[in-house]
């Protein structure tokens, strides 16, 4: 008893230690709001981290937390009158919501430890290029498994050839090469032969470049060093590594280069170095001596380049000698002859967060990016029980109750048999799946035994039958057993991650408290729309009686109101003439002068100036354009300073001139509602939501514990 009386007091205690941790700040229609959580919202409103220590208490920041408070409560009690009004079970905001909420999980079903592995190797990798050489031996897309393993037996004898065998990599590349060629493929490689000793390299490249898995080996290797045999979706690599060098980017360079065809070319070279480290110009230098015509004329610039548009050599040299921006190499020898060259300016790299992006951009299209959805279905069939009995050995018993239930076999012997096969499903399906035209017939599978479990459901021949029906696409063949089982692993993996986004939001506060934010921000939306936007426009009445009263608060010398008031404004009329040569500008001044003496009308004087043409000159199609408007001081580029009274000014143009008549001015002015409308309507939005928020504030009997706020510091 005293245990107990001691659990009971004890628990008390805590609860009181924890509410004086974390005192009530609001109640809003009987529900209490915590310090906590309104300290979380706010200190995400200004940036800050919450476990960051307070700092010293100011006006600033006792204001901004005091405003807060303020918008907090008018948040709260919309939120809960728009409850009440049922906008929580709205179609179309469920409809939104659902949208929404396929981007937000999302990060949620698959691994972060894995995801953020694979983008710190991105980053590591991206930092060097590596170029390598491959020999490829090709495996069909329908390759049965029997072909497979010939085809692997294949490029195990490859690569027992280019090592223990020392035979040489680049003659063995060509001659796997031509032996798996076409026709057509043979045809084109007669028309564009590929260099000697260059026979299946790729050059230099980084991470993203190539097929993961052939990634993933090269960057294992050492310069020089040969990888065995390595799988992807074109068959078996045996992979050569070259050269490995720091190299990130894009490189602007210029160079030199003088052809081995030249007898002198390395003293030419070596000519050429001199007279750049002597202090010569280096364009000038490429000009005199450069073989390269279609970049000498331009001192030898080849633009903002990419690695793949580079010579292997020049990025060599560029890595291995850290060139910077100005940085000249030393003369180095090709196949094509001698060169030197000038960095101009070189790509850094940014840190991870820059990069993180184009990293995840780059993941939703390659390979890797199954590695954290793998784990974290493998992590979620731990937790949701599954079981696999095409894996599993034992028997199936049915009970009276008609229970059924799978034993396992305690010890597996000769006469064990696996709980379930897909035998009859791989033998119903044909190669019309490849062109997605396969039906699918329920009713002739005869063993409807479980394949799977998951956190209790079963799953059968026929669930896996529709979905393969469901989701076959047009493809390359292959061994039908082969692709059953990959659409099963398929299926399993649909099914787990399915089941994991259902309970998302039991099973993650963080995740159910990001879909609470959104479907409230959503709320929120809806309401303003319907009690403040959509209303304050329909209220035609409303908004003039507003602007009757409003409109006498402003003044002129408010800077704070200059946007209700029209400031000094001119009327005027122009008059546009294309071309000099059409009329001269002193002469149609004195017609403008003329006419509005006669009190003419701005089109009359623009049809008695083209009456005065000299048509044998004129070209224009519209030799004079007459246009009038009202323009506002400071606001306007027509006039002068010195032009702002009435009068007519002439402004020359290149060919031809424009005549400005001022033919009215006007002294400042309040601005009608249309004049103003964009601001008053604003204004009466703020009026209405204050009503609202007043009014709403009463409904919900709010209580602001003041004490609370008076003893927060951030």
């Amino acid at each position: 008893m005293k245990k107990i009386l001691f659990i009971v007091i004890a628990a008390l205690f805590s609860l009181s230690v924890m509410a004086q941790n974390d005192p009530v700040m609001f109640e809003i229609n009987g529900q209490t709001i915590r310090k906590s959580e309104f300290m979380r919202d706010f200190l995400r409103s200004i940036g800050q981290d919450p476990k960051a220590s307070p700092t010293a208490c100011t006006y600033e920041k006792r204001k901004a937390l005091e405003d807060y408070v303020q918008l907090f409560v008018n948040y709260r009690v919309k939120l809960a009158d728009a409850y009440a009004m049922g906008l929580d079970t709205a179609a179309e905001l469920r409809k939104e919501l659902a949208s929404y909420r396929g981007e937000l999980a999302a990060p949620y079903l698959i691994d972060s430890a894995t995801m953020q592995h694979l983008f710190h190797e991105a980053y590591q990798r991206n930092q060097e290029a590596v170029h390598a050489a491959h020999i490829l031996v090709n495996v069909p897309f329908s390759a049965s498994p029997a072909d497979t393993l010939r085809l692997y037996k294949e490029a195990m004898e490859v690569y027992r050839r280019v090592t223990t065998g020392g035979e040489d990599f680049h003659k063995v590349a060509r001659e796997i090469m031509e032996k798996q060629m076409t026709p057509e493929q043979r045809e084109r490689a007669a028309q564009q032969p590929i260099p000697e000793g260059h026979e299946g390299d790729l050059g230099f490249f980084t991470v993203f470049d190539m097929v993961y898995p052939f990634e993933n080996a090269t960057y294992a290797l050492h310069v020089g060093e040969i990888s065995r045999p390595i799988r992807s979706r074109y068959g078996y690599h045996i992979i050569k590594l070259i050269d490995r060098v720091p190299f990130y980017g894009n490189v602007t360079l210029r160079h030199i280069w003088i052809s081995n065809k030249d007898d002198k070319a390395e003293g030419k070279i070596n000519e050429a170095y001199r007279k750049i480290m002597e202090g010569h110009d280096f364009e000038r230098v490429a000009r005199n001596y450069s073989f390269d015509r279609r970049t000498s004329d331009k001192g030898g610039l080849l633009g903002n380049l990419t690695m793949q548009q580079l010579p292997p050599q020049y990025i060599s040299t560029i890595g291995h000698n850290n060139m910077k921006a100005g940085d000249v190499s030393k003369p180095f020898h090709t196949e094509y002859g001698w060169h030197i060259i000038r960095v101009d300016r070189r790509d850094t790299m940014g840190t991870l967060d820059d990069l993180m992006s184009v990293y995840r951009q780059r993941l939703t299209r390659d390979q890797r990016d199954q590695s954290p959805r793998s784990v974290f279905v493998e992590q979620c069939k731990r937790q949701y029980h599954f079981v696999d009995y095409t894996q599993q050995y034992g028997k199936w018993n049915t009970s009276k109750e008609g229970v059924t239930t799978f034993v396992a076999d305690v010890k597996k012997n000769k006469k064990s048999k696996r709980g379930a096969t897909l035998d009859e499903l791989i033998a119903q399906v044909d190669e019309s799946v490849f062109t997605k035209s396969w039906r699918f017939h329920a009713e002739k599978l005869t063993n409807l035994q479980p394949l799977f479990s998951l956190n209790g459901k079963m799953y059968n021949a026929i669930d896996l039958g529709q979905y393969i029906a469901l989701h076959q696409t047009h493809q390359g063949k292959m061994d039908i057993g082969q692709y059953v089982k990959k659409q099963y692993e398929e299926f399993i993996a649909d099914r787990v991650i399915a089941l994991a986004d259902s309970r998302l939001e039991e099973e993650n506060p963080e995740f159910r408290d990001l879909i609470a934010e959104y479907r409230h921000g959503l709320m929120i939306f809806n309401y303003n729309d319907k009690m403040v936007w959509s209303k304050s426009l329909e209220d035609t009445a409303g908004f003039e009686r507003f602007y009757q009263t409003s409109s006498q608060t402003h003044s002129y010398d408010n800077p704070d109101d200059s946007v209700y008031f029209w400031k000094d404004r001119a009327r005027v009329t122009t008059f546009t003439v294309a071309d000099s040569q059409c009329i001269m500008p002193d002469k149609a001044m004195k017609i403008i002068a003329k006419e509005r003496k006669k009190g003419r009308s701005a089109n009359d004087i623009r049809m008695a100036i083209i009456d005065k043409l000299d048509r044998s000159n004129c070209k224009s199609n519209q030799p004079v354009v007459m246009g009038t408007e009202v323009v506002e001081d400071g606001n306007q580029t027509l006039l002068s300073k010195k032009e702002w009274n009435i009068g007519t000014y002439l402004h020359p143009g290149k060919k031809g001139y424009q005549i400005c008549v001022v033919e009215q001015l006007m002294l400042p002015t309040l601005k009608s509602a249309d004049e103003a409308r964009g601001y008053y309507v604003n204004d009466f939005q703020n009026e209405m939501e204050r009503q609202l928020t007043e009014q709403l504030r009463k409904k919900y009997n709010v209580k602001i514990h003041q004490d609370v706020i008076d003893e927060i510091t951030y």
